[in-house]
């Protein structure tokens, strides 16, 4: 349920959309949660969530990145996630649909 918990983070503090799959008539700035890994360890779940930023323009992908990661880094302050830590971001187009992405992983203990 960590992927819930995020896409509500997100849609109140993210002035674009957030989706779970590729809709099908996408707006032009929009991001895409992804749990990529998780784990356990001592009774404590982790996640490995990836936020992929699309815009229609590189410039666009790149600026709704770095409000991603912003925002995500403040969801520390929720009761369910303990640790909140960036992993990585980069740029990752998307060749399929030929638009612009950034993609920013973190790693993620919660209850």
């Amino acid at each position: 349920m960590i992927e819930v918990i995020l896409k509500d983070y997100l849609d109140k503090h993210l002035d674009v959309p957030a989706f779970f799959n590729f809709p099908d008539n996408p707006p032009s700035d929009f991001v895409l949660i992804d749990k990529v890994g998780g784990g356990e360890s001592h009774h404590l779940p982790s996640s490995t969530i990836a936020f992929q930023s699309y815009s229609d323009s590189k410039y666009g992908a790149i600026v709704l990145n770095k409000k991603v990661k912003e925002v995500i880094k403040n969801t520390i302050e929720l009761m369910e996630i303990s640790r909140v830590q960036l992993n990585s971001d980069y740029n990752f187009p998307d060749l399929e649909r030929k638009r612009p992405r950034y993609q920013a992983v973190f790693n993620f203990n919660h209850y």
